[in-house]
């Protein structure tokens, strides 16, 4: 049990890791597009889509099935998971205070806190469940699924590294803090991949349930940012490209590794 939880942590923080190495273009002056920042998040859209269901809501339907015997209890449980985690990251948008770089301040009034730590929890409640899923894809003990969401999620993690820093940039700070916060806000993600290796690994028939809660906060995220941000500027066919390719590679990536 122990060296699947640490698995999962170390799956997660190579793909946080990501975050900061997809920004570093940031630090040799190179500017970003807005097109290509829609594009890349489309991408990283399609990505989170394509592992919600083929690595985290199909897996989880067929363990809740072998372990419950009913076709019905799959589903009540995957419905109830998925629920549960779209529920838990809009209670953290709702009574957390943060910033987005577009849409401006959200969820609880931020007092004195400085605008760059308010981007920070922005993007780290983004980040959390896409931790805790390539945590909980290890939790359950199947490897080759684990291997699939850890490889996803880092290769969308570096086109969202890139878009926080430029965001950043464009927001006046420097080249330096831009990638720091860039690569800060992916070192949360084996925090969300202790979380949910633990979280599988506590019973087998817990391990449906943290599957699809995982999924339902990736596809709250997806539905409620970052669809709306590709669509706010007119890209709307180059974001839906990116998502597209974004869903078809993760999709090819988990049928051949799992």
């Amino acid at each position: 049990m122990e060296n699947v939880v640490l698995l999962g942590v170390l799956a997660s923080l190579v793909a946080g890791t990501l975050t900061g190495v997809g920004a570093l273009p940031v630090l040799f002056g190179r500017s970003v597009s807005q097109r290509s920042t829609d594009t890349a998040l489309g991408f990283a859209a399609g990505v989170m889509i394509s592992a919600s269901f083929f690595s985290l809501i199909l897996p989880g339907l067929d363990r809740a099935e072998t372990l419950y015997g009913s076709v019905w209890a799959a589903a009540t449980i995957a419905a109830l998971g998925l629920a549960g985690g779209a529920a838990a990251v809009w209670a953290l948008n709702t009574f957390v205070p943060h910033e987005h770089f577009v849409s401006g301040p959200d969820g609880a009034d931020p007092g004195a806190i400085p605008k760059i730590w308010l981007f920070v929890i922005a993007i780290t409640i983004h980040n959390l469940p896409e931790g805790m899923a390539v945590g909980v894809g290890f939790g359950g003990g199947d490897m080759a699924n684990g291997m699939a969401l850890a490889t996803g999620i880092g290769l969308q993690n570096a086109p969202e590294g890139l878009a926080v820093a430029a965001a950043l940039r464009g927001q006046g700070y420097s080249k330096g803090r831009s990638v720091g916060v860039a690569l800060l806000t992916g070192l949360v993600e084996p925090v969300g991949g202790l979380v949910g290796a633990a979280a599988a690994t506590v019973s087998a028939y817990v391990l449906p349930f943290a599957l699809t809660f995982a999924a339902g906060a990736m596809l709250f995220i997806i539905s409620h940012e970052i669809i709306p941000e590709t669509h706010r500027n007119g890209h709307e066919n180059k974001a839906t490209l990116g998502l597209l390719i974004g869903l078809i590679l993760m999709m090819f990536l988990d049928v051949t590794l799992g």
